[in-house]
């Protein structure tokens, strides 16, 4: 299995206006949450279409971002951006060391357990879930896993995510089947 088609990625939200100049509330989806203010080629993704966009300023502010869009000037302007995401293209990400993977790249694997001497489909792994202690993967039932049961693993590199191979969509955990 291969990565998703689309060569964009979204990094955030906009959550509404802040103050008068035409700045917007954002909710990061970058870890840090300061990482999206690296980001360049930023992309607004709404019902009415896609428009590339610069952030000419940004910064923390209590729990999110607050960040300044260029040509937008006036918090009625910046209302109207309220729910559009926020995408960059996905070769704009930096590389990853040996072992680490982005969230994106998980999304969509195959989990499978080994009992014996026999091998388990779990189902594919829909998304994650950020906990504070360890991230947690959200494993679907698909064509020939083992059951219709949803799981949630702890994602757990060398304990319970054992192997992971991106080229063939793949993910091995040592889980016990449910019975």
């Amino acid at each position: 299995m291969s990565e998703p088609a689309s060569t964009e990625l979204v990094i955030g939200r906009i959550t509404g206006a802040y103050g008068i100049k035409g700045w917007v509330k954002i909710h990061s989806y970058t870890d840090p949450m300061e990482n999206f203010l690296e980001y360049g080629g930023c992309t607004l993704k709404s019902r009415q279409g896609n428009k590339p966009v610069e952030f000419d300023q940004g910064r923390r502010q209590g729990k999110g971002l607050v960040a300044h869009i260029v040509g937008v000037d006036d918090r009625n302007e910046a209302e109207l951006l309220r729910g559009v995401e926020i995408s960059v293209p996905r070769l704009s990400l930096p590389d990853l060391e040996e072992g680490d993977y982005y969230w994106h790249q998980l999304q969509g694997l195959e989990v499978w357990c080994t009992e014996g001497d026999e091998r388990y489909l779990l189902g594919t792994v829909d998304y994650l879930i950020e906990t504070g202690a360890n991230d947690v993967l959200v494993v679907k039932p698909c064509e020939g896993s083992v059951d219709d049961e949803e799981r949630l693993l702890p994602y757990l590199p060398d304990d319970v995510v054992t192997g992971i191979d991106l080229a063939a969509g793949t993910m091995s955990v040592d889980w016990a089947r449910d019975y």
